[in-house]
């Protein structure tokens, strides 16, 4: 394996270039000096545009636009970072997520494939299922993983596609986990915890966690691989100027309980920590994932793959203080 430059006077192409990680990765790529970049998303009417302000790039194209607007640009473009997709878990239409999520990133890779892009897309954590097949990253894998939702059966098909096709040693596919930090605030009920927390906090004192379901763990201590943003951006960026191809888990390799993360916001906000402690939906029972750890050591095996990763109490205070507060993105 070896590394490469990024050409700046070729295109690299976000999806989801305005949505959280996929802005993220914008302010990261303008930070090193790349800013020869098209984003691909709908801004609609929310407040999704303002994680672009600030920012420098090409270009804003509609995502029902995206191959009307590649028609004859294949020689202006060098790589693809596919971001965009239905990330809400607990979206019931599946003839939409397989449209959105997995159709379309083939015709995208099927694109990228012909005319030699380098092609990074997104796959998730979310087609580990419960985690009782483990947290491996290894191919050998993929086919037995059993995913507990339509989004993550979506992510599923997709690198299904990429390992049956052979295509695996040409395009890298991340595993991203529990990824938190600014510009997630357009997500919604589907922004990390801390969001909530933090409201919760300022407005009652105290932090709301789920009892646990499962005789294994105690209330609070169900564990998530939790990484921050400003890493996650980072380490996309290692597979950028590299030619690794292959699946690759994007976590910290840490898991951390819920009350972990509590506490952390509670200190982050220099207050006394209070939580207390509610039933689970029903709706996510059976649906729960009790406990999540990248497993990186494939990473290890890479010099060029970067993937050191803050502290989640320093993590958690650089959200807390320097953009949730002060309602700053990044």
């Amino acid at each position: 394996m070896s590394l490469k430059r990024v050409n700046e006077d070729k295109w690299v192409v976000i999806t989801g270039g305005a949505g959280f990680i996929g802005s993220a990765m914008v302010r990261y790529l303008n930070d090193i000096g790349l800013f020869n970049l098209v984003l691909i998303d709908n801004l609609g009417k929310g407040e999704k545009w303002k994680n672009l302000v600030g920012k420098r790039f090409s270009e804003v194209v509609p995502i029902g636009e995206t191959f009307t607007w590649l028609h004859d640009k294949h020689e202006d473009i060098q790589a693809f970072i596919h971001l965009g997709a239905c990330s809400d878990t607990t979206e019931r239409d599946a003839d939409y997520l397989l449209e959105n999520n997995y159709r379309f990133s083939v015709r995208l890779a099927e694109y990228a494939l012909k005319y030699d892009h380098r092609f990074i897309y997104a796959s998730s954590a979310a087609t580990y299922g419960d985690g009782s097949q483990g947290f491996s990253d290894d191919h050998a894998s993929i086919e037995a993983l059993e995913p507990l939702n339509m989004y993550g059966y979506s992510k599923q098909l997709f690198d299904l596609w990429a390992l049956r096709q052979g295509y695996l040693n040409q395009i890298v596919g991340l595993k991203f986990f529990n990824v938190f930090g600014p510009n997630e605030w357009h997500k919604g009920r589907m922004a990390s915890a801390i969001v909530r927390m933090v409201a919760q906090v300022q407005s009652e004192g105290r932090i709301c966690l789920f009892k646990s379901a499962h005789p294994d763990y105690a209330d609070g201590e169900q564990k998530r691989d939790f990484l921050y943003v400003k890493d996650a951006a980072r380490m996309v960026h290692s597979f950028l100027r590299s030619d690794i191809g292959g699946i690759f888990n994007i976590g910290s390799g840490i898991a951390s309980s819920w009350n972990e993360l509590a506490r952390a916001v509670f200190h982050a906000l220099g207050l006394p920590v209070q939580i207390d402690y509610i039933d689970m939906p029903s709706d996510l029972l059976g649906k729960y994932q009790y406990y999540t750890r990248a497993e990186m050591a494939k990473h290890a095996r890479y010099r060029e793959l970067n993937s050191r990763t803050m502290p989640l109490d320093a993590a958690v205070a650089d959200y807390v203080n320097n953009h949730l507060i002060p309602n700053k993105t990044w």
